[in-house]
């Protein structure tokens, strides 16, 4: 099993789970497919695409679940990263949890992300 993260505005997500489908934030409606990461990358995303930000959940889903929908592609710098191009149904997350920011305004993510 592939464990894949997003990060969301706790208000959206909560708007999502209401009407049964989350289609991303503002970038991932920009961008047209809603971004995850691996466990591996999601600090660094938030460091980079989140920075502060303090009323975020970070979201898991399993990446085979997600169907063909899901595509791994790379970045411009080399990283492979899974886009899902359709809307989330809150059913299909496993779990989401605050995603709370330390004294320094940095992200505190669980530990163990796979």
């Amino acid at each position: 099993m592939s464990l894949i993260y997003h990060m969301a505005h706790q208000s959206d997500w909560e708007a999502a789970q209401a009407s049964g489908a989350y289609r991303g934030s503002a970038d991932d409606l920009r961008d047209g497919f809603i971004h995850f990461s691996a466990g591996s990358l999601i600090a660094e995303s938030a460091a980079k695409h989140r920075a502060g930000q303090a009323d975020l959940l970070l979201i898991c889903c399993e990446a085979e679940a997600l169907g063909d929908a899901l595509k791994w592609e790379t970045s411009r710098n080399g990283i492979d990263f899974p886009h899902l191009y359709r809307a989330l149904t809150p059913a299909e997350a496993l779990w989401a949890v605050p995603l709370p920011l330390d004294a320094a305004g940095v992200h505190i993510f669980p530990e163990d992300l796979a």
